[in-house]
């Protein structure tokens, strides 16, 4: 497509995150031997206007609410021009790095949290996904369920040592990269198909906005399973949710809500799929999955 992957989006995110840590007085954070850390578990991801390679970037971000263990942060990226490229509002908790469990802030750092709330811009607000939905409760996420309504395992694989974080996890950017890596393997040819019924068009495909709640990130050599299913169309854009799975405990590592759309590469805009396609769509990727 030309445009940055949605992985490289969150990899600059986690990074501007990490230098945040360092004004809040938490520069151990992204330390190997950091006895607590920062770990996005819930994330809305808004993707503005494109990134091409090689176009300066800056990024600006501020603190939404604060809670007990927990925060929202919001943080941006902006084009050299002071357009919006992508907007992040990432629920981000606090925890040991031994148990992973949540660990109150510090008052030094809430002290310094104070100086850092802020109201993100109109202009990056969520349009189609919202971010403050209840998701499925953790139990209720189980491998049997997509199985159970026919929704294809679109990728697998194991986990690498060089997608893993300075914790032993995986790191967040490579579990949305390897669903964006995988999402080829259901839509290639529908996609295509979409190109040609409207005029034998270059087909690309570009994603509008993104959720990712994270349950479980998984250590080097676990498994992983992407399972796939239609969330719903309107106008030229289709959701479809993704399951990452643990194939073995058969619960989740991350599950999300996407909004995409097939693009004409040449001009740059959405193609609309014809009726026929969404049929032949819902049969891809069956209904009856939630975030």
């Amino acid at each position: 497509m030309g445009h940055m992957n949605v992985r490289v989006y969150v990899e600059k995110q986690m990074e501007g995150l990490a230098v945040f840590a360092h004004a809040l007085g938490m520069p151990h954070a992204f330390r190997q031997n950091a006895p607590s850390t920062i770990v996005p578990v819930d994330q809305h991801i808004r993707f503005v206007r494109e990134v091409l390679p090689g176009r300066p970037l800056s990024m600006k971000g501020c603190l939404v609410e604060l809670g007990e263990a927990d925060a929202v942060v919001y943080q941006e990226l902006r084009h050299a021009d002071g357009q919006l490229a992508a907007a992040f509002r990432t629920r981000i908790m606090h925890i040991d790095t031994a148990g992973r469990e949540p660990f109150a802030w510090g008052k030094s750092v809430r002290a310094a949290m104070a100086d850092d709330m802020g109201t993100p811009p109109e202009e990056a607000a969520p349009r189609s996904i919202d971010p403050d939905a209840p998701g499925l409760p953790y139990d209720e996420i189980n491998i049997d369920r997509p199985q159970g309504l026919g929704v294809s395992c679109i990728g697998k694989g194991a986990v690498p040592p060089q997608h893993l974080d300075v914790h032993g996890r995986m790191a967040p950017p490579w579990v949305i990269g390897r669903v964006s890596d995988s999402v080829p393997n259901l839509l290639f040819n529908w996609r295509k198909n979409v190109a040609a019924a409207a005029g034998d068009l270059r087909m690309g495909a570009a994603v509008l906005e993104y959720r990712m709640r994270y349950h479980d990130m998984p250590e080097a050599g676990d498994l992983f399973e992407l399972y796939t299913g239609l969330g719903g169309v309107q106008g030229k854009t289709h959701s479809l949710i993704h399951w990452l799975m643990d194939p073995v405990s058969g619960k989740p590592w991350a599950t999300g809500q996407a909004t995409a759309i097939t693009l004409d590469l040449d001009a740059r805009k959405a193609i609309p799929a014809p009726a026929s396609a969404l049929e032949e769509l819902e049969r891809l990727a069956p209904k009856g999955l939630s975030i």
